[in-house]
């Protein structure tokens, strides 16, 4: 376990792994999102694949757990990062211009982060652990009741709470405001940094961190207006 050790006790070794966690979760929102959008077009569709998802073996016992790993490893090393650049600093905040060669995105980077996890467990309250509690503590794997799958009608019963569904909607304008500095640091850290490449990535990171965002708020308000 020589690696882990000096993942940890090397600078440039944190912030390259700090940068792959961001990259994966960076793909599997994407992911996450386009299944979801789904539910805005076709409830048979977003049904189906939702069963696939909740029940093929890969997914659950291989992807699940990487995915779990993923999101604590990366808010693990993003508090590891936060607190040695922290003692790292020679002059305080306030003896300095700390908008000088920063943006605000990228110095709120922890607090952003702290209410996407805030988020996280909220979202793991109303989706998975219930999902968990049915298929392997209640051993119904069918995903059915009555006769129809159950997937479509229990997302969009969630949104029907307004309190809840403002919390999603500001939930994800902080993800946005994250991922506006994020995404591209992420490449930059993995040395992706020319004046050739580094203009596409910043247009690329910033249509990500706007539009991805914006499409979760699209889908629970549309459920939550179109709610019966």
């Amino acid at each position: 376990m020589s690696w882990v050790k000096q993942t940890f006790s090397s600078s440039i070794g944190r912030k390259i792994a700090m940068a792959l966690s961001a990259l994966f979760l960076i793909i599997f929102l994407l992911q996450h999102f386009t299944i979801n959008l789904i539910s805005v077009f076709s409830d048979t569709a977003f049904n189906e694949i939702s069963h696939f998802m909740g029940t093929n073996p890969v997914v659950q016992f291989a992807l699940q757990p990487v995915l779990i790993f993923g999101v604590v490893f990366h808010f693990v090393m993003g508090f590891i990062l936060e607190v040695k650049n922290n003692n790292a600093r020679k002059v305080k905040y306030a003896m300095n211009n700390g908008g000088a060669n920063s943006t605000w995105f990228s110095r709120n980077m922890i607090w952003t982060g702290l209410v996407i996890l805030g988020f996280i467990c909220v979202h793991f309250y109303d989706f998975w652990i219930p999902e968990i509690n049915v298929k392997y503590i209640q051993g119904d794997m069918s995903g059915m009741i009555n006769g129809e799958y159950r997937y479509y009608e229990e997302l969009t019963h969630k949104f029907e709470d307004p309190i809840k569904v403002g919390i999603y909607v500001l939930s994800f304008v902080f993800l946005a405001m994250h991922l506006l500095h994020g995404f591209q640091s992420a490449f930059q850290s993995m040395g992706a940094k020319h004046s050739k490449y580094t203009p596409t990535i910043q247009k690329v990171g910033k249509l990500y961190a706007i539009a991805i965002p914006a499409g979760f708020i699209f889908i629970a308000l549309y459920h939550h207006l179109t709610a019966h």
